[in-house]
């Protein structure tokens, strides 16, 4: 089972939610907007692995951030469910949560 960190008020990360609950797929959602244990869980993971570089280096939040059972991390949502061969629906088309309106 995945764990899916996130933000009820990230657009991306209720897509990602949505798209997963489409599909059935098992996961515990940490939101890190709920409290500082699923804050700091998060930032000790962003502090510490390298898939979070690029997305620090464009101020980026890395939300919403994927932890899979073996400890492989990752943020593509839409590219593992491409890979898994399903289907994305966008929901909230256009939506953004960064500076530049273009990521979370």
């Amino acid at each position: 089972m995945f764990k899916v960190y996130g933000s009820p008020m990230c657009p991306d990360c209720r897509e990602c939610k949505a798209n997963f609950d489409d599909h059935n797929i098992e996961y515990e959602y940490l939101d890190i907007n709920a409290n500082l244990k699923n804050l700091k869980e998060f930032l000790i993971l962003r502090d510490s692995n390298p898939v979070f570089d690029r997305l620090k280096k464009i101020h980026d939040i890395g939300i919403p951030a994927i932890v899979a059972e073996d400890g492989t991390v990752f943020t593509d949502w839409e590219g593992y469910l491409k890979e898994k061969g399903l289907p994305i629906t966008y929901r909230e088309q256009g939506q953004a949560c960064s500076i530049d309106g273009k990521g979370c």
